[in-house]
């Protein structure tokens, strides 16, 4: 296996997460075999999918770390790859959104605008094709890009499984603004810094 709010809707490793969980309902989804503790009535609006299947981002490094036969898309600007890191269980880095190359300021949202990727679900739907992956898990920085791009690609036909990781990489804030609450990195789950050729699949 080897911004931001989804922009577009207006981006054994279960363990330390998993382990310390209030007592979770577990379920099965999808006939995948993957366990989740997570249903839509649990998250808010903006993290839910059609497609109604979510894992936290520590479930979804024990199921990588478990199975050859799920892949994982990260969803974000390549940018955010780089300066953030990104999982090393990653098979593409297939962005939803791009970084307006104006770089012109959203002074309302105090960030810099950014465009949608219009070829993200062709990009996507060439990458799966010759592939049989039992089920697609995707990755933002927390949950709301990953949400829109499941919706995205379900419109545009992709039928496997698609389930997006709802605290994402880099995790929600906590009350002063930092993002150490939950995802990828605080679960202690592995990533990198480092670029690897092939990751960025191209949209042209």
């Amino acid at each position: 296996m080897t911004f931001l709010t989804r922009l577009l809707t207006a981006p054994l490793l279960a363990f330390s997460l998993v382990v310390a969980a209030p007592a979770a309902t577990f379920a099965q989804s999808a006939d995948t075999g993957i366990e989740t503790s997570l249903s839509s009535a649990s998250l808010p609006k903006g993290k839910r999918t059609q497609a109604g299947l979510y894992l936290t981002a520590a479930e979804a490094a024990g199921v990588l770390a478990a199975r050859d036969d799920v892949l994982l898309i990260d969803v974000r600007t390549p940018e955010e790859t780089v300066i953030a890191g990104y999982a090393t269980d990653t098979d593409a880095n297939i962005p939803l959104a791009l970084f307006d190359p104006s770089h012109a300021f959203n002074a309302k949202k105090n960030r810099y605008k950014m465009m949608p990727n219009r070829g993200f679900a062709g990009a996507t739907k060439r990458f799966l094709a010759g592939r049989d992956p039992s089920a697609v898990l995707v990755i933002c920085r927390s949950g709301g890009r990953s949400a829109a791009a499941v919706d995205i690609l379900i419109k545009a036909g992709v039928d496997v499984p698609l389930y997006s990781v709802v605290d994402g990489f880099e995790g929600d804030k906590n009350k002063d603004g930092r993002r150490e609450v939950n995802g990828w990195k605080n679960a202690g789950a592995p990533w990198t810094y480092t670029p690897r050729a092939g990751l960025l699949i191209s949209t042209d």
